[in-house]
C-alpha cells in the first residue's frame, strides 16, 4: 500500500483521467475502465485504500468535489431549453422524471430493502442518465434523429434536475434523523431549504451581477467562481448542516439562466473541472468499495436491477410520452434506452456515506447497488442499442453527411452540393458573422464552438460520416482533424490545403490535422472560385458516361467527393488513386460556363461613289 499522500492523490488523477483517456482512444465507455482501474488499485492489489490512506480528509474530499459537480449540474439545466418547440422533452422532465423518482424509490425499499430515506434519495440520483454515457451510445447506434434527440435532451436536462431531487430527498432525511417530533423535522427542513436557497440565489445573482459589470478581469472570472462555489458550500454547510450541496445546485442555476456573454468560457472551465473531479471521484469510490459487502448483494440487488431496467424505466418514460407524437416504435426506444454514469455513482457513493453516518441502515448500500446498475445497464444497453433499433427500424435511413468547419461561400456552396445527395450537412463557426452568407445561401448552420461540450449536446453528431475543416486557421484546422480523428477515423477527417510558407518552429507539424481536400487548394483560391462563378456540380455516372469522359469534359474541374452506392459520401484527397464506377455520384467544383457570343454580321461595304 502507498504510504504517500500525495503520491495517492497522483495515482487516483492518473488512473481517472488514464481511464478517460484510453475510453476516448478506444470508443469505450470509459466508466467500464474506470470502474476496473479502481478495483484494481483498491481491493484488487491494495495499492490505495483512500479511506485509510486519507484519514479525516477522505470526506471532505469526496464532499467539495460533489459540490462542484451538482454545481456544474446546475449550471447546464437552461429553463430555456425546455420551451419552444420541445414539447416532448418537457413531458419526460416534468412527468417522466418524478416517475421515474418513485418508481425506483418503490423498487428500491420493497425490493434492494433499502429504508425510505436511502430509497427515496437513491431514486432521485436514479433520474440520472447522464449525457457522457448516452451520447456515445447514440453514435453507435445510428439511431434515427427523433428519438436520438429525445434521448439526447432527456440526458442533458435530467442530470441536474435528478441531483436536485436527490439533495433535496437527502435534506429531508437530514432533518427527520435529528428530529423529535414531525414539527421539529419540518421547522428544520424548512430552514434548511430556505438558507440553502436564499444564499445560492443570492450569491448566483452576486457572480452574475460582478461578470456582468466588469468587476472581474476575463482570466479570473473562472478561479473567482470555483471559489466562490467552494465558500458558498463551506459557509453555507457550517451555518446549517447539509445545506451547503443545495446552496450550490441553486447557485449554478441562477447563472446557467442568466445569459452571461462569458458563460461560454465558464462552461468550458467547468467541464475540464468536473472530469477531472468526477474521474478522481469515481476511482475514490471504487477503490473503496468493501468487497465483502459487493459480495453479499444476493437475489435482490440482482432482482432491483432487473426491476429498474425493465420496470421502472419503460413505465415512467412510456407513460410521459402517451399522447406525444412519437410513434410507438420511438416511444418503445427511449423507453428502454436509460444507461446511467459516472454522475450516478459519484453522488450515490457521497450521500450513501452520509445517511449511514445519520443512522440510516441502508445508506452503505448505494454505492455497490449504483456500481451493479450502472454496470448492467451501460453493458446491456450498449449491446442492444443497435440490434433493437434496427429490428424496430429506427435506424437512420440518410446516408452519413458531412460535419463542414467555417462559414464561407464554399463552405455553403459544398453544404448545398452535399444535401441535394441526400445526405445531411452542417456549417460550424463559432462566429455569428461568418455564418452570414451561408444562412442567405439555405444552407444548415450551428453557431458555436464544435470543440465545447455545447456541440455534443445540440448536435446528433451520428448523423455525419465526414469532418471537414475548412476555416481560414490551418492551426485550427489541424486541432479538429486531430480532435475528431479517433471519432470519424482519420480516413475521414480531411482539411483544406495549408498555405504554404517557410517553415519554422513554431509551425505545427504535418503528422497533425487531416487528409488533403478539393484538390490541394487553399481557403483563398476555392473561396476566389466561387467568388468568380464556379459552382458545385453533382454528375452521375452511367455505363455509357464513365469516369474517363467525365475528367474529359471537365479538365479544370476541383475534384471534391463523390456519393457511392448511394448511401456512402466520400472525398478526395489530390494523391488519392481516384477510382469511380457507373452510378457514382461525382461532386467537383466547376469554372462557368462560357457565355455563347453571336456570330459577327458583316456590314455592307460603303458604295464607291
Amino acid at each position: 500500500m502507498i504510504d504517500n499522500p500525495v503520491l495517492v492523490f497522483a495515482v487516483i488523477g492518473a488512473l481517472g483521467v488514464g481511464s478517460q483517456w484510453i475510453a476516448w482512444r478506444l470508443r469505450l465507455p470509459a466508466i467500464v475502465l474506470m470502474l476496473v482501474a479502481g478495483l484494481a488499485a483498491g481491493p484488487g492489489f491494495g495499492l490505495i485504500d483512500p479511506a485509510a490512506q486519507l484519514g479525516d480528509l477522505f470526506r471532505p474530499v469526496v464532499a467539495v468535489a460533489v459540490a462542484v459537480i451538482l454545481f456544474e449540474g446546475g449550471i447546464t439545466l437552461n429553463f430555456r431549453e425546455l420551451g419552444g418547440d420541445r414539447p416532448v422533452v418537457r413531458r419526460l422532465v416534468y412527468v417522466g422524471a418524478p416517475l421515474t423518482l418513485a418508481l425506483s424509490a418503490l423498487s428500491a425499499h420493497y425490493i434492494a430493502g433499502l429504508d425510505w430515506a436511502s430509497a427515496t434519495v437513491f431514486g432521485g440520483i436514479l433520474v440520472i442518465t447522464g449525457p457522457t454515457v448516452v451520447i456515445p451510445l447514440l453514435r453507435q447506434a445510428r439511431l434515427a434523429p427523433r428519438p436520438a434527440a429525445m434521448l439526447r435532451w432527456e440526458a442533458i436536462i435530467n442530470d441536474p434536475v435528478g441531483a436536485l431531487f436527490a439533495v433535496f430527498a437527502f435534506e429531508v432525511a437530514y432533518a427527520l434523523s435529528g428530529a423529535v417530533t414531525a414539527g421539529e423535522a419540518a421547522t428544520h427542513l424548512a430552514l434548511g431549504v430556505s438558507v440553502a436557497s436564499v444564499v445560492g440565489y443570492a450569491s448566483g445573482r452576486a457572480m452574475v451581477y460582478a461578470f456582468r459589470n466588469g468587476l472581474a478581469p476575463e482570466y479570473m472570472k473562472a478561479p473567482i467562481l470555483l471559489a466562490s462555489v467552494l465558500a458558498v458550500y463551506a459557509s453555507t454547510d457550517a451555518v446549517l448542516h447539509e445545506s451547503g450541496l443545495l446552496a450550490v445546485t441553486v447557485m449554478g442555476v441562477v447563472i446557467g439562466n442568466a445569459k452571461l456573454p462569458s458563460l461560454t468560457e465558464l462552461i468550458r472551465f467547468k467541464e475540464h473541472m468536473t472530469i477531472l473531479l468526477v474521474s478522481g471521484v469515481f476511482i475514490l469510490l471504487a477503490a473503496s468499495l468493501d468487497i465483502g459487502l459487493m459480495l453479499s448483494l444476493d437475489w435482490r440487488a440482482a432482482a432491483f436491477v432487473l426491476a429498474i431496467i425493465v420496470v421502472a424505466r419503460p413505465v415512467a418514460v412510456g407513460l410521459a410520452l402517451t399522447g406525444t407524437e412519437l410513434s410507438t416504435k420511438e416511444r418503445a426506444i427511449v423507453s428502454w434506452v436509460g444507461p446511467r454514469g459516472v454522475v450516478a455513482v459519484a453522488v450515490a457513493g457521497f450521500f450513501g456515506g452520509e445517511l449511514a453516518a445519520l443512522g440510516y441502515p441502508g445508506g452503505e448500500q448505494l454505492a455497490p447497488l449504483a456500481f451493479a446498475l450502472v454496470t448492467a445497464t451501460v453493458v446491456l444497453h450498449g449491446f442492444t442499442i443497435s440490434p433493437i433499433a434496427r429490428f424496430l427500424g429506427l435506424t437512420s435511413t440518410q446516408p452519413p453527411g458531412a460535419l463542414i468547419i467555417g462559414g464561407s461561400p464554399f463552405a455553403a456552396a459544398l453544404a448545398k452540393a452535399v444535401e441535394e445527395t441526400g445526405a445531411p450537412a452542417l456549417i460550424v463557426d463559432a462566429t455569428w458573422w461568418a455564418l452570414r452568407g451561408a444562412r442567405r445561401a439555405g444552407a444548415p448552420t450551428w453557431r458555436g464552438e464544435i470543440l465545447s461540450e455545447a456541440f455534443e449536446h445540440h448536435i446528433d453528431v451520428n448523423r455525419y460520416g465526414v469532418l471537414i475543416a475548412a476555416t481560414p486557421n490551418d492551426a485550427y484546422n489541424a486541432l479538429i482533424c486531430t480532435d475528431f480523428g479517433p471519432e470519424f477515423g482519420r480516413e475521414n477527417v480531411r482539411q483544406i490545403a495549408r498555405h504554404e510558407g517557410k517553415e519554422s518552429a513554431d509551425d505545427l507539424p504535418v503528422t497533425l490535422g487531416g487528409r488533403g481536400f478539393a484538390g490541394g487548394e487553399t481557403f483563398e483560391a476555392l473561396n476566389e472560385r466561387v467568388d468568380a462563378g464556379w459552382s458545385i456540380a453533382r454528375t452521375k455516372l452511367t455505363d455509357e458516361y464513365g469516369f474517363d469522359a467525365y475528367l474529359d469534359a471537365r479538365p479544370d474541374a476541383v475534384l471534391i467527393g463523390a456519393l457511392r452506392d448511394g448511401e456512402r459520401l466520400v472525398f478526395l484527397a489530390p494523391d488519392d488513386d481516384v477510382t469511380a464506377e457507373a452510378g457514382d455520384v461525382m461532386i467537383a467544383l466547376v469554372p462557368p460556363d462560357p457565355v455563347e457570343k453571336p456570330d459577327p454580321v458583316e456590314k455592307d461595304a460603303p458604295d464607291d461613289d
